[in-house]
């Protein structure tokens, strides 16, 4: 497995990746792969949403449960999908939120590459999955990572944490809410949006907040 993690992510994790949990995680990943099941993102993508936005530069964060698990949908960021892959719905629905809070066309393009760029953190809970099963890596200790992963940003300041249902929401306990931005809603699932996401002005506010605190804000 070529499996690689940005620097500076690398050298504040460093303590998490020799503790017990995460070298039997390792062992359990790996051994996922090299058993011939269709396991989800590619290798390489497993730490794409650290790959593309350093510590340094995280502005928002944006938590996602699992890993899209149909063939040619995870690359490595939540709600994210490459092209020529339909927009799934709960993105749909982002970008609804989106037009209707910032007035822009909804963008007919699924992969949220330049979001990251601009230092969104599109993290899943959860960061591999096998084909066609939801879940199926949970509870293997990707949740335990993603936990020392909000608790290294809680250290910092001026953050705008979007976290959309209650499993994101969980996350919200090692975040200091007088320091950073908590914004919680509904998840923008078919299922759950008309029960608060949509007309959560989240994208609107978070980008003022950024201004309000000297950084650029984040193009939609």
């Amino acid at each position: 497995m070529n499996v690689k993690i940005e620097e500076s992510w690398k050298s504040a994790l460093s303590e998490e990746f020799d503790k017990d949990y995460f070298v039997k995680l390792t062992d359990f990943v790996r051994s996922e792969y090299l058993s011939g099941k269709a396991i989800y993102p590619a290798p390489a993508n497993i730490f794409n949403a650290f790959n593309l936005c350093p510590l340094d530069k995280v502005k928002v964060v944006i938590i996602g449960q699992d890993p899209y698990h149909e063939p040619g949908q995870a690359h490595g960021l939540c709600f994210s999908v490459l092209p020529p892959t339909p927009i799934p719905p709960s993105l749909q629905n982002i970008y609804k939120e989106i037009k209707n809070d910032m007035g822009k066309p909804s963008s007919t393009c699924g992969d949220l590459t330049s979001w990251a760029e601009q230092g969104v953190l599109l993290l899943n809970a959860t960061l591999t999955v096998q084909a066609h099963i939801a879940a199926s890596h949970a509870g293997k200790g990707w949740e335990q990572f993603t936990d020392s992963v909000i608790k290294i940003l809680s250290q910092r300041e001026n953050i705008v944490y979007m976290l959309w249902g209650s499993y994101a929401q969980k996350k919200a306990d090692f975040v200091n809410p007088e320091k950073n931005l908590i914004l919680k809603s509904a998840h923008p699932s078919p299922l759950s949006a008309h029960r608060g996401f949509f007309g959560n002005h989240h994208f609107s506010r978070a980008n003022e907040y950024l201004v309000n605190h000297g950084k650029e804000p984040i193009n939609w």
